[in-house]
């Protein structure tokens, strides 16, 4: 699997990312390190401090590669990655997150908002300790934060009203996926010196791969395996309004497309209209109609990584793009 080459790639950078994530969160409350433990072995690819580390590499003097300061910054992406789903499972009362039961699940919505606060300090931690750049790390990382509050609330505001169009949907995704992909990317640019041009490739690189992650996400919640990840329909349950289904009202009248979304408005009182509103969508091409623009954000991604010099490190970044858009998981 590309991921395993990609940590091959990164040899000591990645042992050491994961090493320090490890000695961040160990606690001497026995409750708190456990839980801390069993995130950590279950949580998921690791794309963000994975991003991070490549673009360090790939953006470094020639014989260079990481340093300790971009080692510290993949692991503050990925821990402030992780303290988002935690507060974030308590906003959706979710019961499972890439198929294990979550925290709030096992030790209630307290226990989830105080661990997800603890793995939020940690991020900061790895931000001050950098060597430089720290203020213009932290300014980052703190616009992010502004940003997933801000989609979050969005996209409450557009689920109870039903009526989110597609400008909405990709400033929700932005704030809520691509912003932390761009936070990663930028910092580990800013760690090794990069050059404003490196900067500027790298940065459109990683919001083009977020908003990619993020629309593949919603394809396979109408399409995915439900045996893993989150549970196949989980967005119209929350009533969130997602590209494939935009795409299907795009290709009706005014009238039918009113009416379904009312549909969606309506699902805590008529879960049956899950499967009209799926059957919808795959009537209509909605997925293609998402797909269309995934296949335009990777381009995008694509042509903005090849802005760097050649290196090993940028080819698995433009693999990385071809990862995301066609996984199944």
């Amino acid at each position: 699997m590309i991921l395993d080459d990609i940590k091959d790639c990164l040899g000591d950078s990645w042992r050491a990312m994961e090493s320090l994530m490890e000695s961040a969160l160990h606690s001497d409350i026995d409750l708190l390190s456990l839980t801390n433990r069993n995130i950590l072995t279950h949580s998921g690819k690791r794309i963000r401090p994975m991003l991070a580390l490549l673009t360090a590499s790939a953006c470094a003097a020639p014989g260079e590669g990481c340093n300790m300061d971009s080692i510290k910054l993949a692991a503050a992406s990925e821990l402030l990655h992780n303290a988002t789903l935690l507060h974030d499972d308590v906003a959706d009362d979710s019961s499972q997150r890439r198929g294990r039961p979550t925290v709030l699940s096992v030790l209630g919505p307290s226990a989830s908002v105080l661990i997800g606060d603890f793995w939020l300090v940690k991020a900061m931690e790895c931000m001050l300790s950098i060597s430089s750049y720290s203020e213009q790390a932290i300014r980052i990382f703190a616009k992010t934060l502004s940003d997933l509050a801000e989609g979050e609330m969005l996209q409450l505001e557009k689920s109870g009203a039903g009526d989110t169009v597609e400008d909405d949907y990709y400033r929700i995704i932005y704030c809520k996926t691509a912003s932390l992909f761009e936070a990663a990317a930028v910092t580990a640019a800013l760690s090794v010196d990069a050059s404003e041009d490196m900067r500027n490739a790298v940065k459109d690189y990683a919001v083009n791969l977020g908003m990619a992650f993020q629309i593949r996400d919603d394809i396979l919640d109408y399409e995915g395996d439900s045996s893993v990840g989150k549970p196949l329909g989980a967005d119209l349950k929350e009533r969130k309004i997602t590209l494939p289904l935009l795409g299907a009202l795009a290709s009706v009248p005014e009238d039918e497309a009113a009416a379904m979304r009312l549909k969606v408005c309506a699902m805590a009182e008529h879960p049956e209209y899950e499967d009209v509103l799926r059957r919808f969508v795959h009537e209509k091409d909605g997925i293609g109609y998402a797909g269309a623009r995934l296949a335009e954000f990777s381009a995008n991604a694509v042509a903005a990584v090849r802005r760097l010099r050649p290196s090993a490190e940028r080819d698995y970044m433009e693999a990385l793009v071809s990862f995301i858009s066609e996984r199944n998981v």
